[in-house]
């Protein structure tokens, strides 16, 4: 497989090192959006840039014929003008906002959780909990906003806020609140709990290495080829 590489920091770099491993090529490292004169005979481009240029760098690609991975988080307000214009394209495009196979595990876990105390939301209080390394930018983490909009798209809660949000905890009952730190040499840690008077239960995922990421997104890459449509991970992993 003939890769590119959009976005070559740390993530960017651990991307080439282990899809070299697995015996792909890598035509392109960059920084910037590229040009179309650069993404002529690839496979497939592998998007870990920032949240400013993301969605440029997927449109890019979609319009020049190359399927597209994207693990950038922070730009998902104009997600569903990429989904519609991949579609218009007959492009292939595959988003998720973490790779690694035991969060997406983890979300279909609590997306199933929450819809069976959906008729118990009144009794139990939800929290979500997410640390990460000083480095991330985005704050919360994009998974900890996909947790949440799977809670509130079941009916748990009505909408979520940052516990630094003090104005907006009116109607407390009826928040869904996300505690976001920010804490050096901690590579990922979420965590969800659901708690009554009486119970609780806890959801619990942390990443030890930031190999797990880049595996996840050259897996999802292998899987993308010869496809047409707008995926996301639980796509490639069936769930």
């Amino acid at each position: 497989m003939n890769i590119a590489i959009i976005g070559y920091g740390k993530m960017g770099k651990t991307i080439e090192r282990l899809a070299k491993n697995r015996g792909h090529k890598i035509s392109l490292c960059y920084d910037k959006t590229p040009h179309p004169y650069l993404l002529k005979n690839l496979d497939v481009a592998i998007e870990f840039s920032q949240p400013s240029c993301a969605f440029n760098n997927v449109k890019i690609c979609i319009e020049n014929k190359i399927p597209v991975v994207c693990g950038t988080t922070g730009w998902l307000d104009k997600i569903n003008i990429i989904r519609n214009f991949c579609i218009e394209k007959n492009g292939s495009f595959l988003y998720s906002s973490n790779f690694s196979i035991g969060v997406n595990i983890f979300l279909a876990i609590n997306n199933k959780l929450s819809k069976l105390l959906s008729p118990y939301s009144k009794e139990y209080h939800v929290d979500i909990k997410e640390i990460h390394h000083k480095d991330k930018l985005d704050k919360p983490s994009g998974t900890a906003v996909s947790l949440a909009k799977e809670i509130i798209n079941n009916n748990v809660k009505k909408k979520w806020i940052l516990n630094e949000n003090k104005s907006d905890k009116k109607n407390k009952e009826n928040l869904l609140i996300i505690h976001s730190k920010r804490i050096n040499n901690v590579i990922g840690k979420h965590s969800v709990t659901y708690k009554s008077n009486m119970e609780k239960i806890l959801l619990q995922h942390e990443a030890y290495d930031r190999d797990i990421f880049a595996i996840g997104s050259i897996i999802a890459a292998e899987w993308i080829l010869n496809k047409k449509g707008f995926y996301s991970m639980q796509d490639v992993l069936d769930i």
